[in-house]
């Protein structure tokens, strides 16, 4: 099977039409009330990996749901007018993700450069993945 576009020319695509922002700079944003972290990962991985604190999860597949007004799965944490932080293990979702999510329309996000991978191995803040709360409580 031949691909008219492999993940490497999306992902420098989707790079093209999004703002990175460095662990560093993340790090600073880390407590801000007017930013989420949006951890896209797989619920396995913020099991066994951990995540930054206080980060929100929001997984890859359910985002573009999760961030409309008009969808039936909405959350409004996506609806407070706060800049949003995304992502995954290596950038990669994450950056994908940021492109869909600016081309719906959000303007306030950006991807972590590298990743929680880049980030733990920083020896940057990390917490255990928070216990699962009741849909009422969401």
């Amino acid at each position: 099977m031949a691909l008219t576009k492999g993940y490497k020319a999306l992902i420098a695509e989707a790079e093209a039409k999004t703002r990175g922002i460095t662990a560093e700079a993340a790090q600073a944003r880390l407590g801000d009330p007017d930013t989420v972290f949006v951890d896209i990962r797989d619920v396995r991985e913020l099991e066994r990996d951990g995540m930054i604190p206080g980060a929100f999860h929001g997984p890859r597949g359910m985002l573009e749901f999760w961030v409309d007004p008009e969808s039936p799965y909405f959350k409004p944490v996506f609806a407070q007018g706060k800049s949003f932080i995304l992502y995954c293990a290596a950038d990669w979702r994450a950056v994908l993700a940021a492109a869909t999510l600016t081309e719906m329309g959000m303007n306030n996000l950006f991807h972590l450069e590298g990743g929680f991978s880049a980030w733990k191995k920083a020896g940057r803040p990390c917490a255990e993945k928070p216990a699962h709360r009741a849909a009422h409580d969401k």
